[in-house]
């Protein structure tokens, strides 16, 4: 769970909590210092939201169940053994109708980001780790693998279908920095869970604007 976790300790952790309330929260943040760097600035980007809307537009992706909080926390590795599926998801507290290209692209993001770190801001962001093309690759075949079962696909269609679902997660990922970057800010004024939600909203949006500048066909703002 994202609350219980401040974004997903191991399972067996307790959750960081505070003793004296916000106040305490807020002054051990400012003495870690509170991020000065802008979120968003218009040299970036004047419109973010109105530019990524019009890609968006231009990217099909089918409305599903989607969990939308497959990171590391909440995937869980049976140890039953002769088990065919033996991972698990579990918290289903943010789940929800949604395009399938969030929910696959939200997982990617969380490759980035480690919570069971354990030292201020209690997460640490690792850009490179980014699932690759072959990786992303690997997951993508074997969940079409799934959605396809028992139907003929020549390799034409394989390779479309691929590609497709390659460029529909990475622009909905960004879409996956913009939802937690919000809700980052949002848990800094109201949560009691020791945890660098500024810093942590900071890398979400910096990230977000790493990844546009890679995308291919995104609007001009």
């Amino acid at each position: 769970s994202r609350e219980q976790g401040a974004r997903a300790s191991p399972l067996t952790r307790e959750p960081r909590t505070e003793q004296h309330g916000s106040g305490t929260r807020r002054a051990q943040g400012l003495a870690h210092g509170v991020p000065d760097l802008p979120l968003v600035t218009p040299a970036q980007d004047p419109c973010p939201l109105f530019s990524y809307r019009k890609l968006l537009d231009s990217t099909p992706s089918p409305v599903v169940f989607c969990h939308n909080d497959v990171q590391e926390g909440n995937i869980l590795l049976l140890s039953e053994p002769g088990t065919p599926d033996r991972l698990m998801l579990v918290d289903f507290e943010y789940s929800s109708y949604n395009y399938r290209g969030f929910d696959i692209g939200n997982h990617f993001c969380e490759w980035v980001y480690d919570y069971t770190h354990e030292e201020w801001p209690f997460y640490k962001a690792q850009p490179a780790d980014y699932p690759s093309r072959g990786q992303q690759l690997h997951f993508i075949r074997h969940y079409l693998a799934e959605v396809k079962k028992g139907e003929t696909i020549s390799q034409e269609d394989q390779r479309k279908l691929e590609e497709d679902l390659l460029v529909e997660a990475n622009r909905y990922a960004l879409a996956s920095h913009f939802f937690w970057g919000l809700w980052s800010i949002l848990q800094a004024s109201m949560s009691t869970i020791e945890f660098g939600y500024l810093e942590y909203a900071q890398s979400r949006f910096q990230f977000y604007f790493r990844q546009k500048g890679q995308l291919s066909g995104f609007p001009s703002s």
